[in-house]
């Protein structure tokens, strides 16, 4: 039996080259490997989107995105996380066995906090809603970037509680990460993100491909001086798409032979090749959105009859079958 890899993504806006590299581009890679679950996830949404036009349609693009990626629904389960209800309900139970501190432990909330927002509930909420998306499906691997690690490790806590309160039930998940792509570098130097606004879209055009590296900052040397390739962020972004030639132009930075313009162009270059037969693709796929939805709705009749039944054993562990 293979091992069982379950994530999932916030429908929240387009993704972009961290999204790829760090989660979306493994999922293709691992489905051969695992059985794979891959949900949407809009409940966690409803954290920030209040607008149900906005949410259907960004949860129905994601899901086009994921098939345009190469995510094979005859290898992988994608489904809607509000196909399993179940989930809210196992939520619930979780709930009740969590303190308030330990949740406050939680990064996301502590951010949210740090900048005077006012937090909802759910956001509050949202590493145990989660640990219960990931607990349910009794996955073994938990694909994360090394910022979201917590997440999982909230999961293997709330197993832990409830096994040792109502007897064994769940398993441990681990997470994976792939060691190289940690941390995608934005435009700007920092973290690739969008409340940065300094993202690659993964599925734009080649004009704004070409405006997005050509922003990039860079230092005052000219083409002929040696150059630094470990402090320039353009040479950051060629470790994940100039992987063939990156001996090459790493030579080039140290010697003196090429100049950032010319760095600039050869990314460009090589971000449209892996950009292109995508966008192809998804333009293909977004003609047929009954298909995409058909696929959604099956794989939601599968998660949902392993949510059933973990919930049976759930429900009699804690009482709440008579």
């Amino acid at each position: 039996m293979k091992k069982i890899l379950l994530s999932g993504v916030k429908p929240t806006g387009r993704p972009h080259i961290c999204n790829y590299f760090g989660a979306m581009k493994q999922f293709v890679n691992l489905q051969d490997s695992y059985q794979s679950f891959i949900f949407l996830a809009n409940y966690h949404a409803l954290t920030g989107t209040e607008d149900a036009k906005v949410m259907e349609k960004d949860t129905l693009d994601l899901a086009i995105d994921y098939l345009a990626i190469g995510l094979d629904p005859k290898k992988t389960t994608i489904f809607l996380q509000s196909d399993v209800p179940e989930v809210t309900e196992l939520a619930w139970i979780f709930n009740c066995i969590t303190t308030m501190p330990y949740l406050a432990r939680a990064h996301a909330y502590k951010d949210a906090v740090g900048k005077n927002k006012e937090v909802n509930v759910g956001t509050f909420d949202y590493p145990i809603l989660m640990a219960a998306d990931i607990l349910i499906q009794d996955a073994d691997v938990v694909p994360v970037g090394a910022d979201q690690k917590q997440h999982v490790e909230y999961a293997r806590d709330t197993a832990e509680k409830f096994n040792r309160i109502f007897g064994h039930e769940f398993k441990l998940p681990e997470p994976l990460i792939l060691e190289e792509v940690k941390t995608v570098v934005g435009t700007d130097g920092r973290k690739m993100s969008k409340s940065y606004g300094n993202t690659i879209e993964l599925f734009a055009d080649d004009q704004e491909i070409r405006s997005s590296i050509m922003s990039i900052p860079t230092d005052s040397r000219g083409v002929d001086e040696a150059k630094n390739p470990e402090g320039c962020n353009v040479f950051a972004l060629h470790k994940l798409f100039s992987s063939e030639e990156l001996p090459e132009i790493k030579k080039r930075y140290l010697d003196g032979k090429i100049g950032y313009k010319e760095s600039k162009d050869l990314l460009i270059e090589n971000i449209i090749k892996l950009v292109a037969p995508l966008r192809a693709r998804r333009a293909e796929i977004v003609k047929s959105p009954d298909d995409v939805k058909k696929i959604l709705r099956d794989g939601g009749d599968i998660a949902r009859e392993r949510a059933r039944a973990k919930m049976l054993g759930v429900r009699k562990k804690t009482g709440l079958i008579i």
